[in-house]
């Protein structure tokens, strides 16, 4: 059974910076697309970055682009987020996932289609 665990959510003000961390382990991450997604109360939750198994590509969603960055790190089992600038609408409980994959796949960040959560980190920005 695959495991995610995430870490480094917590309060922060408006333009600030953040690095979120998700561990894998149980799994080879090479064979694996790896997304954050997060979720705000009230509303559903949304692909915010994924990154292909391969880690050559990425998705970002409207809303992130130019702000945060995705990052895989083999060796370590771990995938970063990169939070540069944070916004009051960024405020959400953040979830890592992964979705096995084949190498030529195109990346999707669909969170229907990524079976395997962490349990979530909460990041609230204040404004």
């Amino acid at each position: 059974q695959v495991r995610l665990e995430e870490s480094g959510g917590g309060l922060v003000q408006s333009g600030d910076s953040m690095r979120l961390s998700c561990v894998v382990s149980r799994f080879t991450m090479n064979y694996y697309a790896i997304g954050w997604f997060r979720q705000a109360p009230g509303k559903e939750r949304e692909g915010v970055s994924c990154i292909s198994r391969g880690g050559g590509t990425t998705y970002y969603v409207d809303s992130v682009k130019g702000r945060f960055t995705i990052t895989k790190d083999n060796a370590r089992n771990t995938v970063y987020l990169q939070m540069d600038s944070l916004k009051p609408e960024d405020t959400a409980v953040y979830y890592c996932a992964a979705k096995r994959t084949i190498l030529t796949a195109p990346l999707t960040c669909d969170s229907s289609e990524y079976f395997d959560w962490g349990q979530g980190t909460q990041v609230t920005v204040s404004s």
